[in-house]
């Protein structure tokens, strides 16, 4: 049986029909060819798949389409304004945060609840932030200065 659902992503709203069962990463992945965010693990483990809902991260496989009836969801694809990248993918790319990539949209979007929370976050807080996002090639260090660098950069811009 399908059920209806009305759901914003990345500020455009989305009418479609799910079965009860249906994860949001599989709606985005699938329904709306949303392929930015990754299914690692399946078990809310490893990050890959995070998005935000109403400005929150979940991990998008194990959250429930339906359980996002009604709300906005943002998804990596939703940070860059047409080619402008946001500040942090231009630090991950610059600083050369990426390795295998990914991990890569589920740290952006990590870190980009974080500084919506907190704009100039600590070490410390950084690395908690991120700490339910895995990185197979190690690459935490420069992960982590991208997410300052970026920082930085969404300060000056907001002056």
């Amino acid at each position: 049986m399908q059920f209806p659902l009305t759901i914003t992503v990345n500020r455009e709203v989305h009418e479609v029909y799910v079965e009860a069962s249906t994860s949001l990463l599989v709606l985005l992945r699938d329904h709306l060819g949303l392929t930015g965010s990754k299914e690692g693990c399946d078990d809310s483990e490893c990050g890959a798949c995070m998005m935000l809902v109403e400005g929150r991260p979940v991990n998008s496989c194990s959250y429930l389409a339906l359980q996002a009836n009604g709300r906005r969801v943002t998804t990596v694809e939703g940070l860059a304004a047409g080619a402008e990248l946001h500040p942090l993918q231009h630090q991950f790319a610059e600083l050369g945060s990426v390795q295998c990539g990914y991990c890569t949209s589920g740290m952006l979007m990590s870190s980009l609840a974080l500084l919506e929370q907190n704009p100039m976050p600590s070490e410390e807080q950084i690395k908690w932030a991120l700490s339910g996002n895995l990185c197979r090639c190690t690459g935490y260090k420069k992960i982590v200065e991208a997410v300052q660098a970026a920082a930085g950069d969404m300060a000056r811009a907001r002056t």
